[in-house]
């Protein structure tokens, strides 16, 4: 059974950072591109970031050099480092794999999703 589990979401001050985790289990997740997406009440799942399997990152304009994504192939586990965090990144996170794109109909697998709380 696939399953890809989220974790590290919390709260934080305005300008803090954190540091989520994405946990693939049931398949080898080596030649997938492992994305985060993110969803604000009332909102859209946005795209926030990828990597694809030969570790090429791309990155929402919005979270652009503030967030930092990368895996562990040999854990099947890839992260989101997001730093310098604004009230608007609150949202809840979701974890994904699939195909190397900024589309969420892309990816195939996804996690339950973890809450991101940003105080001002």
């Amino acid at each position: 059974q696939v399953q890809l589990v989220e974790s590290g979401g919390g709260l934080v001050q305005a300008g803090g950072s954190l540091r989520l985790s994405c946990d693939a289990s049931g398949r080898t997740f080596s030649d997938l591109a492992m994305g985060w997406f993110r969803q604000a009440p009332g909102k859209e799942r946005a795209f926030v970031a990828t990597i694809s399997a030969n570790s090429y990152a791309a990155y929402a304009p919005s979270v652009k050099g503030r967030f930092t994504i990368s895996r562990d192939n040999a854990k099947n586990t890839h992260y989101l480092q997001m730093n310098a965090l604004k009230p608007e990144d609150a949202a809840v996170y979701y974890c994904a794999a699939g195909v190397y794109s900024v589309r969420a109909q892309d990816y195939d697998y996804w996690g339950q999703g973890t809450q991101v709380t940003v105080s001002s």
